[in-house]
């Protein structure tokens, strides 16, 4: 059985944490990360390394929002 590709996010979404799989020569890309804008057709998704990924809306395959990612042990 096939995964299904849906695209469930919007630019009402910006500030939550959401996970994009878009096109790229060659195959897919992913990116988790917080969502901070959606203009002119370009999202901004900051990763927790604080790497900016500007995704074309045209290249966007796939997206959800997800929830915080959880602690990890050592750091609470």
């Amino acid at each position: 059985m096939a995964a299904r590709l849906v695209i469930a996010i919007t630019s009402q979404d910006i500030g939550a944490r959401v996970t994009t799989r878009r096109r790229v020569p060659g195959g897919f890309r992913d990116a988790v990360g917080i969502l901070v804008s959606w203009a002119d057709g370009v999202l901004e998704v900051r990763k927790k390394d604080g790497t900016l990924v500007e995704i074309r809306e045209e290249t966007l395959v796939a997206a959800k929002v997800v929830p915080a990612a959880p602690p990890r042990p050592g750091r609470m």
